[in-house]
C-alpha cells in the first residue's frame, strides 16, 4: 500500500468520524428539546390537577362569580388539549388564556376576606403561583433548547447531516402579548 492510499484513507476516516460526531451532537440537541418539553408538561400536569381543587374551594365562597370559575375550567381544557396533542402554537395561545382567567379569579379573591383566610385556598394559591413560576422557568429552557436545535440544523455542515437524516427544527412556545399584560382589577370589580 503506497502513501497516497494512506494519506487518502485516513482523510476518509477523518471525514467519516467527523460526520458521526455531527449526527451524534445533532442526535443529543433534539433530545433534548423533547427533554424541555416533557419538563414542562410534568408541570402542566401537575397545574391541570391543582385547578379543580382551587375551583372547588372557591365555589364555596365566590357564588356570584361562576362565569370567571367557568372560564378558568375551559381555559384549564384547552391546555390540557393542547398539551395532549403537543401543539405548541396552540398551547402558548391556551396557557395565556389561563394565565389570565387565574389573575381574574385570584383579583376577585380579594373581595371575599373569607376565601382569602381559608388556608385551602392558600396553599393551593401558593402551589399554583410556584407552579405558574416553574412552568415559566422551563419555558425558557424549551425555547433555548429549541433555538440551538434548529441553529445547528440550519448551520453547516450540520444542515447536510440534518437533511440526510431527516431533522426538523421544532417550534418556540410563545405567548401572545396581550395574554402577557396583567389583568385590570379596576375593571373586574366594575370601577
Amino acid at each position: 500500500m503506497g502513501i497516497g492510499t494512506i494519506i487518502v484513507l485516513g482523510v476518509l476516516a477523518a471525514f467519516v468520524a467527523y460526520a458521526i460526531m455531527l449526527y451524534n451532537n445533532l442526535v443529543q440537541v433534539k433530545h433534548n428539546v423533547s427533554k424541555a418539553w416533557a419538563n414542562i408538561d410534568v408541570l402542566l400536569k401537575q397545574r391541570h390537577d391543582e385547578l379543580p381543587k382551587l375551583v372547588e374551594t372557591c365555589k364555596q365562597y365566590m357564588k356570584f362569580e361562576q362565569e370567571t370559575l367557568t372560564k378558568v375550567m375551559e381555559a384549564r381544557s384547552k391546555v390540557f388539549a393542547a398539551r395532549e396533542a403537543q401543539n405548541i402554537p396552540q398551547l402558548g395561545q391556551a396557557e395565556g388564556a389561563l394565565r389570565a382567567t387565574l389573575g381574574s379569579l385570584f383579583a376577585l379573591a380579594e373581595a371575599y376576606p373569607d376565601l382569602k383566610t381559608n388556608q385551602t385556598f392558600q396553599q393551593l394559591q401558593t402551589r399554583i403561583s410556584s407552579l405558574e413560576n416553574g412552568i415559566a422557568d422551563r419555558r425558557e429552557f424549551y425555547n433555548e433548547s429549541v433555538n440551538v436545535n434548529n441553529v445547528r440544523i440550519e448551520q453547516f455542515p450540520d444542515s447536510i447531516i440534518a437533511g440526510m437524516f431527516n431533522f426538523k427544527p421544532a417550534p418556540l412556545l410563545e405567548f401572545q402579548g396581550e395574554e402577557k399584560a396583567d389583568v385590570d382589577v379596576k375593571k373586574l370589580f366594575g370601577s
